[in-house]
This record gives structure tokens, C-alpha cells and sequence, in this order.
């Protein structure tokens, strides 16, 4: 599943995400939602989040 729908997302779920840096080469981070930062119930680029490692990027699929 993409991460482009705020409601598919919560906090405790795993994922992946794509760093700011990490935007050209699109290597992926993985780990636990802490908190949504994007309010807007769809982003084409993904649901902006913060992992619990303190990492924000933006969520590109959903592990459940």
C-alpha cells in the first residue's frame, strides 16, 4: 500500500519513507510512525511523518 492517504496511516505502523536527502537516489528509511505532520487528507508525494527515531520524510509504502 502507498502512503498517499493520511487515513491508511497512524502512529505505531511501520514504513517507508524517503528522506529530503534522499529524494533523487530514493533510498528508503524504515520504521515506526510517531506522528503525522502533513494535515491534508491526500499528498500526492505522501503523508509527511515523523518515525520514532526522529527521522521525517515522507511515507512511500505501508508495511502491515
Amino acid at each position: 500500500m502507498d502512503g498517499r492517504n493520511r487515513s491508511d496511516i497512524y502512529p505505531g505502523l511501520e514504513v517507508d519513507i524517503i528522506l529530503k536527502k534522499d529524494q533523487r537516489s530514493g533510498a528508503r528509511t524504515r520504521g515506526i510512525v510517531k506522528n503525522l505532520l502533513t494535515s491534508a487528507p491526500y499528498h500526492s508525494r505522501g503523508i509527511k511523518v515523523r518515525l520514532e527515531d526522529g527521522q521525517v520524510g515522507r511515507v512511500i509504502e505501508i508495511f502491515e
